[in-house]
């Protein structure tokens, strides 16, 4: 059976400890955290992962670690990778490929260098063909520079090896709803924007890759089997809920804020990140997290 991504997956923050490494013991505990709390799988070396500061043996770790987990489990595991060269990308797959119990990747929009959205459409049928396991596309223009079309993605949802797309656009607009309405039901539209998690799931998303999900797995999980069970009422209230916590935990760079709470909730030993980013050392807005969990979701 081809794999096909469902539910919320959650996109794991990588911890490093006080001495500046990667903190497995962390990872691990995590890891176990929000499959306890509900997550259908895990995201390992996405953008919430700090990945471009990692080292190649540091990202076999991490890989190591949430595949480890996954096999126990037994949740699927999907790797980010992709880069702005195509060849490349087809080399970082085969990394991918090589490691066990990886479910799929998520591949990237090339980035930087901005070729046509027919290059976009080439490059991914490349690598696709190419790939040793399934790519979720992943939609992000805002990071990219690089818009991806819902047209262009209804023609790589007809490739065998293309299974998904994280749609994270900044907005739910025009192009999304054609999406979600022309894409062929055995493609998965997962939702790439925290904040629009629950309008996406009631439009018919097959889930999430939600960054504040590391915080929030139990609720954005019930969210999930509320929209899916059709209980409109309680998903709506659930998701509007959800909407000041996870706009709070997005108010910094990606994934500070979302460390600072981890580790304020005794989660992982350090709210520590690499530069180029900077601690989110604001106590009075993480406080604000923390009492907006508690008051509005009921942590």
């Amino acid at each position: 059976m081809t794999f096909r991504p469902s539910g919320i997956l959650v996109p794991l923050v990588t911890p490093f400890a006080d001495s500046g490494h990667v903190e497995a013991a962390d990872l691990h505990r995590l890891a176990q955290t929000v499959i306890d709390d509900g997550a259908a799988g895990l995201v390992a070396l996405g953008t919430t992962a700090e990945a471009a500061t990692l080292s190649p043996q540091e990202r076999r770790d991490v890989v190591r670690v949430c595949a480890a987990v996954c096999r126990e489990r037994r949740v699927p595991l999907l790797v980010g990778t992709g880069t702005n060269d195509t060849a490349g990308t087809v080399r970082a797959l085969n990394e991918v490929g090589e490691q066990p119990d990886v479910a799929g990747a998520l591949v990237v929009v090339p980035y930087c260098t901005r070729p046509t959205e027919a290059g976009v459409v080439a490059h991914f049928e490349y690598v696709a063909d190419r790939s040793p396991v399934p790519i979720v596309l992943y939609n992000v223009p805002y990071r990219t520079g690089q818009q991806l079309g819902w047209e262009s993605v209804v023609r790589l949802s007809e490739h065998p090896r293309i299974v998904g797309v994280k749609q994270a656009v900044g907005a739910i607009d025009t192009d999304t709803a054609r999406l979600l309405a022309e894409c062929p039901a055995e493609f998965s539209v997962l939702a790439g924007e925290d904040t629009l998690v629950s309008p996406l799931l009631a439009m018919g998303a097959a889930g999430a890759i939600a960054a504040t999900a590391n915080v929030c797995a139990a609720e954005f999980a019930g969210l999930f089997r509320s929209w899916s069970a059709g209980r409109v009422e309680q998903a709506r209230d659930l998701g509007n809920r959800l909407a000041a916590p996870v706009s709070a935990l997005m108010s910094g760079p990606n994934p500070t804020v979302i460390k600072a709470v981890l580790h304020a909730q005794g989660k992982i030993s350090s709210s520590n990140v690499r530069l180029p980013l900077l601690p989110a050392d604001d106590a009075a807005a993480i406080a604000g997290v923390l009492a907006h969990l508690s008051a509005q979701v009921g942590r």
